[in-house]
């Protein structure tokens, strides 16, 4: 495995009285599938949100590519490279499908203003519309184009949610459960698109309710349980770890 791209240092997170995230550390090496699992209440999508921007840490750091980006807004994390899904999709229910993946490869305002002043914003448009193109046949929704985002299923808005964020050219991507009420045969390809992505160069931590899918995609899984690390390893390992059995799988797999 190469260095890591992710790095997460005694990170911990407190709602009132209830300790969320209590010191959680792991690191994500780069051009792999991290997989993070847990019982409800582990803390696994605090842990998300911290890593992302979206909540605000207590303490700890989160490192990309060596840098703590702890203070970091999420747009600001974005625009490094780190880019998030929604387990709930936020596409734009009243625009059609490739108007919502055209919104993902929007620039932030102040690079509108650079290509306005470039006497650039033409190309720019064309350049997002080429890559909306190829990111929509990519994720085989170029036959939805002029759907309306309102009306796809459930795993196609879960395409679209992943298309839009490919449009932010990630290098890291964090998926929040990506097959929550998608049906088998899109599942599977879904884990297709992770796959060739990851062999494309981008990294994926994914939190996932559906353990063998995790275990089956995984390159290492991070288990977690009140708030910290359990176990981090490759699935073999991790799914015959007694603490993760008893917490998690109440005692078997």
């Amino acid at each position: 495995m190469s260095e890591p791209v992710l790095r997460v240092e005694n990170l911990r997170k407190s709602f009132g009285g209830l300790v969320a995230v209590d010191g959680a550390s792991f690191e994500i090496e780069e051009g792999s599938i991290v997989g993070l699992i847990g019982p409800n209440g582990a803390g696994k999508s605090t842990t998300f949100n911290l890593i992302t921007g979206f909540y605000e840490a207590d303490g700890g750091t989160v490192e990309f590519r060596g840098e703590d980006i702890v203070d970091n807004s999420p747009e600001e994390r974005a625009q490094r490279g780190m880019v998030r899904t929604f387990q709930i999709t936020r596409e734009l229910t009243g625009m059609k499908v490739a108007q919502n993946m055209r919104l993902g490869g929007q620039d932030h305002d102040g690079e509108k203003v650079v290509h306005a002043l470039a006497g650039t914003a033409a190309d720019r448009e064309r350049e997002i519309g080429s890559k909306a193109k190829t990111v929509l046949k990519q994720l085989e929704l170029w036959e939805l184009r002029d759907e309306y985002a309102g009306n796809l299923s459930g795993g196609q808005r879960k395409l679209l949610e992943l298309g839009r964020a490919l449009m932010a050219n990630p290098d890291v991507l964090l998926l929040d459960e990506p097959m929550a009420g998608v049906n088998p045969s899109l599942t599977d390809e879904i884990i297709e698109m992770i796959d060739e992505l990851c062999e494309q160069g981008i990294t994926f931590l994914i939190v996932e309710h559906d353990v063998d899918m995790i275990m089956d995609i995984s390159d290492k899984v991070i288990g977690m349980h009140q708030g910290q690390v359990l176990v981090s390893g490759p699935p073999s390992w991790v799914q015959k770890d007694e603490d993760l059995l008893e917490a998690y799988f109440g005692g078997e797999v």
